[in-house]
């Protein structure tokens, strides 16, 4: 890999991370702060993104793929908010978040893989 190619991925995560925190954002000020729906949303729209990527545009797995989505993207956020939800008597919602995270993300994941396939023909 060029040096050229592992800066731009590096240059994607920031971008990336920055994106996570105005998502973040955007969806707490529409839903609320109750439940974490943020890290919802951008776990969901990073595993539908690098299925599609990876489906239909492999060339563009490194950068976009682990720089862009790799910075996006946050596992243990969700991780974290669902202890949270846990220590804060919302047994169901931290349930909801973790069982949720992981099957909704299979689900997104394989969706993405199918619309890049489709679209790289």
């Amino acid at each position: 890999m060029s040096p050229l190619v592992f800066l731009f991925a590096a240059l994607a995560g920031g971008l990336g991370a920055a994106l996570r925190y105005l998502v973040d954002l955007g969806v707490a000020r529409l839903a609320g702060t109750r439940y974490p729906w943020g890290v919802l949303v951008i776990n969901l729209t990073g595993s539908f993104a690098l299925g599609m990527i990876t489906g239909g545009f492999p060339g563009a797995a490194f950068i976009v793929g682990a720089g862009l989505l790799g910075g996006y993207t946050t596992f243990s956020t969700a991780m974290l908010d669902t202890v949270a939800l846990w220590r804060d008597g919302s047994s169901r919602a931290a349930a909801f978040n973790a069982a949720g995270m992981l099957l909704l993300g299979i689900l997104a994941a394989v969706g993405g893989l199918a619309l890049g396939a489709a679209l790289a023909g």
